[in-house]
């Protein structure tokens, strides 16, 4: 088995849950049966069960705070629309978790030691709508809005419950309210200044004890993600201050005495200790990467998944020991990335390249990432590593509209959508040819979600640039995917563009791929999810049907799943079509093996991801 499938095929685990009055009962995903599924833990004896079993996969649940109960989000084959369902901690059958509560797209779930549970839920219909549902009792609605929202946490005691909104219609800065569990108000924090300001607020939890209605949030007040505690009885706020240049996220620590911090900062992250009585953060040691998460542990530890482009994920712990430990084989290490920082037209963009074993200049993927709103760090990734390993150098791109660069910068992507992230990618790959990293006769635009939107929109604007595209569940059409897709994504697009398609249509013409369709040179490889509420099927077909008017060579990849694939065959299966997709269509090369088949074809797949 070659190494780049070791990667996929090697059991991971991720960051356990835990419930918060039962710290020894814990939750985490891990695909080792080949299929990404839940499973309970019991610290305390060591037990561990799988919890949920079904083709596609399961990775949204949590821990009830007494630990009695396990809550997970079942859809239908990755359609994320469906119903809440529960089952005993220690095993037994699932239940509907709300019965009442009819289908919906998940808008937040949050649980009360006494058993109250607050679920969001979104429909074309309804927009977003919030219900508490007591135990024993039918659940009732106490939120409804045409704008996306979404439940932020329930205080200790489960009596005050925080709530993201975007009823000023802007989705890409929230505000918060504060409510009790009949839907009254209790206080409202606001930095659009309805609508006006483009500062979010984000909710990261209420203090984890009794008695304190202190809630830690996320703010932009300085041009970057940063937390403070407001109290919505009192009305006080406390702004943090951390000295720390990049974006900073925080948890309460399990006595909210402090916080832990992740600092994410030019595509790596840190972690500390920011002590509330003193105002000192004091820096916990971790090695240079990534990390996935991190928790603090009521003995006073942390745990944290943390990860290199090098060195496989592990979860670890403050102590020094190994938390979880999958088992069977280990994944291969991949090559470590290096830094560019390259002019772009609205400023410095950062680029992570990696460079396969050999001399320059390489054939060269440029692997765009999706969101548009994340970016791409210094982590493992299965993906980039088996480009690698087939003598590619690997180039991924962190675009303006990316996070952890400051809010100027992510919100730099508004109405010239798409064009302006590819500006960015233009320049990165200017340098990559003029430093000698990549033959320019043999570069690979590729990507997944908004990375795959960028790939197609890429090929059709800058055909000149691209000598193979390689797009994974993307935007194509983008009036199209705007009427398909689910009600989060249609106000993120309202925001983005500056409207709806009969509002600005001039703009939703501009940064779509088909409108670029006729221009395209390039050999393109599409797959596309027959169940995805994000980049729905329809509006990929209609992309489709033009590249065969037109005669372009291309292959299209139909799976029966949604955005993506749990099941780790699935995926191999997509990356060794994409390999050998951009091997057959790149010019011949003795240190590609299989390069050089240029010939006009159609080719079209259907699978069954099982």
């Amino acid at each position: 088995m070659p190494d780049w499938e070791k990667r996929f095929r090697a059991p991971r685990v991720g960051l356990p849950g835990w419930a918060r009055e039962a710290p020894d009962r814990s939750l985490f995903v891990s695909n080792a049966t080949g299929t990404f599924e839940l499973y309970a833990w019991d610290r305390a004896t060591g037990g561990q069960r799988q919890a949920t079993d079904r083709p596609n996969g399961t990775v949204d649940g949590t821990l009830s705070p007494n630990g009695a109960w396990l809550w997970w989000f079942s859809d239908t084959d990755g359609d994320e629309f469906g119903v809440w369902m529960r089952q005993p901690f220690h095993g037994g059958e699932d239940e509907t978790a709300v019965p009442g509560l009819a289908p919906s797209f998940p808008a937040g779930l949050a649980l009360a030691l006494d058993g109250t549970a607050v679920v969001g839920r979104m429909t074309e219909e309804d927009g977003t709508t919030l219900h508490v549902a007591r135990p024993g009792e039918e659940p009732v609605e106490i939120y409804r809005h045409r704008q996306s929202a979404g439940v932020g946490d329930l205080s200790h005691d489960g009596s005050l419950l925080a709530v993201e909104h975007t009823e000023h219609g802007d989705a890409m800065h929230s505000a918060v309210r504060v409510v009790r569990l009949d839907g009254t108000a209790v206080a409202e924090l606001d930095d659009t200044k309805g609508g006006t300001e483009e500062l979010g607020l984000t909710v990261l939890g209420f203090a984890p004890v009794d008695g304190d209605s202190r809630l830690l949030i996320g703010h932009q007040r300085r041009g970057r993600w940063e937390p403070m505690i407001w109290d919505p009885l009192t009305g006080e706020e406390t702004e943090l201050s951390t000295g720390l240049p990049g974006d900073v996220h925080a948890d309460w620590l399990p006595d909210a005495s402090g916080l832990l911090i992740d600092h994410s900062h030019q595509a790596r992250d840190e972690l500390w200790r920011y002590d509330l009585a003193t105002g000192r953060p004091d820096r916990v040691e971790t090695p240079p990467g990534t990390i996935s998460g991190a928790t603090g542990r009521p003995d006073g530890t942390v745990e944290y998944l943390w990860s290199s482009a090098a060195e496989p994920p592990r979860v670890v712990s403050t102590s020094g020991r190994t938390v979880l430990d999958p088992p069977g084989m280990r994944a291969p290490r991949s090559l470590p990335v290096t830094d560019a920082w390259v002019e772009g037209p609205g400023g410095t963009v950062h680029a992570l390249v990696q460079r396969p074993e050999g001399r320059g200049p390489f054939p060269t993927v440029f692997d765009i990432h999706g969101g548009p709103t994340a970016h791409d760090s210094d982590g493992f990734a299965a993906g980039p590593a088996a480009w690698l390993d087939h003598g590619f150098a690997v180039v991924r791109v962190n675009y303006r509209g990316s996070t952890g660069y400051g809010r100027e910068w992510t919100d730099a992507l508004k109405h010239r959508v798409g064009l302006i992230e590819l500006e960015d990618v233009a320049a990165v790959r200017r340098w990559a040819v003029d430093s000698g990293l990549a033959d320019p006769e043999r570069l690979v635009l590729t990507g997944g979600s908004w990375g795959g939107y960028l790939t197609l929109l890429g090929i059709g604007t800058q055909p000149d640039a691209w000598t193979v595209g390689v797009a994974a569940v993307p935007v194509a059409d983008y009036v199209a995917a705007y009427e398909d897709e689910m009600e989060a994504l249609k106000a993120l697009d309202r925001t983005l563009l500056g409207g709806a398609p009969d509002e600005v249509p001039e703009r939703f013409e501009a940064s779509s791929p088909l409108t670029y369709v006729d221009r395209v040179r390039a050999p393109v490889y599409i797959s596309a999810g027959l169940n995805d509420p994000r980049c729905p099927i329809r509006q990929i077909e209609n992309y489709v049907a033009r590249l065969v008017e037109r005669g372009i060579t291309h292959e299209v990849y139909r799976y029966d799943a949604g955005h993506g694939s749990l099941v780790v065959e699935e995926r191999i299966k997509q990356v060794a079509q994409e390999i050998r997709f951009a091997q057959a269509h790149l010019p011949p090369s003795p240190d590609l093996p299989g390069t050089g088949a240029r010939t006009a074809t159609t080719t079209e797949h259907r699978a069954t991801a099982e």
